[in-house]
């Protein structure tokens, strides 16, 4: 099957704003990952939209990545062209949250609409470091003032728990959305913050499917690198894998993965995403990539199912290593603690 012919799953995140199952996530484009072709990668963006997969995911602390939507987004208009989606974040530097103001939120949406070449943010995915610090409320009563004057279509969360979501939505903030680190080895958003989404109309948009390329063929029968990883991302995942279980339970799980994928005639990893986009209140699975040259493989997903003998192989694995525990995001907002120490706080300077 063709790419052009792959039938790409959507769902409506919020009335009248249909989104892909899969959304292109943009980390891999600030340069974390490796250098970045800057003109092929924003060339290349028209042939996701050309698939189907018409949804970016970036931030305002992505490096250049708002720019290059808005350069492309700026092509596309004065081609006649249907416009690219796009998600972004407001991420406050943890060194301003006990002074954040609506002045200063103000000034950070300006610069994402001007970035993005943009009349209004289609989705605005708000973060907050440190719950200790009380103002994540009034803050996200500013976007609320944004929205209603129009520069914002739609507010979500990012990395929040289901008490604090809860706090922000008792104001009137309507989260239509909270992105949040989910997959098989990281399971922690499927207790409270699901069901608070099922009780709001408030759907998952997930990252860390692939768990930075751990659930990969390319580590299935590897032995435990003993090295540091040589990416921020690749340490991050090295330490869920660790709260999953440790190496061996993580073979065992890419083991079972490898036995579905060849059940259905596809990858690994596909069979990763699909596990992630069929548990309650998942919308969509964000998924990296630099460039295009991937898309066939990414569109894999939407072609098949899990089914109960795919279940009843992975369940006594994952009954056997439950992950991490706690609320989502509990573990990385512990500044001493491993998953805390390799974060990066204060990227929002202009």
């Amino acid at each position: 099957m063709s790419v052009a012919t792959v039938p790409v799953e959507t769902t409506e995140l919020a009335p009248g704003y249909r989104i892909p199952r899969i959304i292109r996530g943009g980390w891999q484009l600030a340069g974390d990952h490796g250098p970045v072709e800057r003109e092929r990668a924003i060339a290349d963006m028209a042939e996701f939209l050309d698939a189907g997969l018409n949804t970016v995911d970036g931030a305002d602390i992505y490096t250049g990545v708002e720019d290059m939507y808005g350069a492309f987004n700026a092509a596309r208009a004065a081609a006649g062209l249907p416009r690219m989606q796009v998600h972004t974040k407001f991420v406050p530097d943890y060194g301003d949250l006990a002074t954040v103001d609506s002045a200063y939120v103000r000034r950070i949406i300006t610069r994402s609409l001007q970035r993005l070449n943009a009349e209004r943010l289609d989705l605005v995915q708000f973060h907050w470091w440190d719950y200790s610090v009380p103002r994540y409320v009034e803050t996200a009563m500013a976007l609320r003032a944004l929205q209603k004057e129009g520069l914002i279509a739609h507010i979500g969360g990012t990395n929040f728990d289901a008490a604090h979501a809860q706090e922000i939505m008792d104001t009137g903030v309507p989260l239509v959305s909270m992105q949040t680190q989910y997959s098989l080895l990281d399971r922690r958003p499927a207790g409270q913050l699901t069901a608070l989404g099922a009780r709001h109309g408030m759907h998952l948009l997930c990252y860390g499917t692939l768990a930075g390329g751990f659930l990969t063929g390319h580590w299935l029968g590897r032995a435990e690198p003993e090295a540091t990883p040589a990416n921020r991302s690749l340490v991050k995942y090295k330490l869920i894998i660790e709260e999953f279980g440790g190496w061996s339970a993580f073979q065992a799980l890419l083991r079972a993965l490898q036995t579905i994928a060849q059940r259905h005639a596809v990858s690994l990893s596909s069979v990763a995403i699909r596990w992630v986009l069929e548990q309650p209140g998942v919308a969509a699975a964000i998924v990296g990539a630099r460039y295009a040259d991937r898309i066939a493989s990414t569109l894999e997903v939407f072609t098949f199912q899990l089914d109960v003998s795919d279940h009843a192989l992975l369940q006594p694995i994952l009954d056997a290593s439950p992950g991490a525990g706690g609320e989502p995001y509990s573990l990385e907002r512990d500044k001493t603690g491993p998953h805390g120490r390799i974060m990066k706080y204060d990227l929002n300077k202009t």
